[in-house]
């Protein structure tokens, strides 16, 4: 009679035997995952836009730009285009062919992490605009322009990003690293990807300009209601944009502070969307125009607390010979931007953006200056 019980030698065969197959399938698990991690790597590295014409025509102008920043800090000009052209921008006007830089912000990033400062950029700021090398609608242009005086969102439209960066670094002596421009419906769907920002408000809001009727009290706002939030002036306050650049700068702190309480850029199933949305929406120079190169940027981002991310808007008042113009207060901008060419620690207090309540340093003062604004550890609810 045969023993049903296997003999050591076989029992020993058989182990082996399904260590391999265990192994084989291990291998594949690990196959298949590095598969997707590469179809996933290549799909949201192919989303991104990259800027060559901007950085041509900034190679032209090498040697008059300003140096590097100092300690390895990072200077990074984020755009948000106004242009009404591709899906989804239609319904906020009609498309005449131009496009303005509707938001500006210089995103300083101090070297190892210590801190990150916005600096928000009136758009109707009076500055010398250089000539620039026109672009029009697709990209398509010629000639130059003349170098003139004007609202500074005039250089977007001029000459795009290039003709904004080189109008800023003349003014601020700054020298810009990298830049994104983002549009409307970027925006909202980026808003989406981290599943809607809270705000709160203290009286309700209709404006139809802005596409946006909302109750007074705490509430989260999506998309298309983030994006009427940031872009409402009419009939919010006094109607002018320093009170909508403090909105928005309430609104980003509120957004940065929750992908950080999240832990968004922790988590791989939520942070996907979050890198889908702001892939597909943004447009970049080369130095930015890769996953890695945008992750490394929301690595060293996340290092930061964010009560060191701060937002202000540079000092200015009412332009004296237009009241809807602004101009610089002076000494404070140039010290604001001398401290930012430095990587010098920029202090902040409460009191809103855009207001020309600035500290500024004294001959013979030991104090550094302060600037209003808020940090993002505040958001919109303080």
């Amino acid at each position: 009679m045969t023993d049903s019980a296997d003999s050591p030698a076989e029992g020993a065969r058989r182990r082996r035997h399904w260590l391999r197959w265990a192994a084989l399938g291990a291998a594949v698990v690990v196959l298949v995952a590095a598969g997707v991690g590469w179809w996933l790597y290549r799909k949201l590295d192919g989303n991104i836009t990259t800027d060559t014409t901007a950085a041509a025509e900034l190679l032209k102008y090498e040697k008059e730009r300003p140096s590097p920043a100092v300690n390895a800090a990072r200077n990074i000009l984020l755009i948000g285009s106004d242009t009404r052209a591709g899906t989804g921008n239609g319904k906020y006007g009609q498309d005449g062919g131009t496009q303005r830089s509707d938001t500006t912000i210089l995103l300083h990033i101090s070297a190892g992490g210590a801190g990150a400062t916005a600096v928000s950029i009136p758009r109707d700021l009076m500055v010398q605009i250089p000539s620039c090398a026109r672009t029009g609608k697709g990209g398509r242009g010629g000639g130059r322009t003349s170098p003139q005086f004007a609202q500074f969102n005039w250089a977007f439209e001029f000459g795009g990003t290039a003709c904004t960066i080189r109008t800023l670094e003349k003014l601020t002596k700054i020298r810009i690293d990298h830049h994104m421009v983002i549009d409307f419906r970027g925006f909202k769907k980026m808003v989406d990807a981290v599943d809607g920002v809270e705000i709160c408000l203290r009286e309700p809001i209709d404006d139809k300009d802005a596409h946006l009727k909302l109750p007074a009290g705490r509430q989260i706002l999506h998309g298309e209601q983030a994006l009427g939030f940031v872009r409402a002036r009419k009939s919010l306050g006094n109607g002018s944009d320093t009170e909508r650049m403090d909105r928005q700068q309430q609104f980003l702190g509120a957004l940065v502070n929750k992908v950080q309480s999240d832990g968004v850029l922790l988590n791989p199933t939520r942070l996907y969307p979050v890198l889908d949305a702001a892939t597909r929406s943004i447009t970049t120079d080369p130095g930015l125009a890769s996953l890695r190169d945008l992750y490394d940027l929301a690595r060293s981002m996340r290092a930061i607390p964010t009560e060191k991310v701060q937002f202000l808007t540079v000092p200015r008042r009412p332009y004296s010979y237009n009241a809807n113009r602004d101009e610089l207060v002076q000494p404070a901008a140039d010290q604001l931007f001398a401290r930012l060419r430095a990587d010098q620690p920029v202090t902040v207090h409460p009191g809103g953006g855009g207001t020309t309540e600035q500290t500024a340093e004294r001959p013979g003062a030991s104090a550094a200056p302060s600037f209003a604004g808020r940090n993002a550890a505040e958001g919109a609810c303080r």
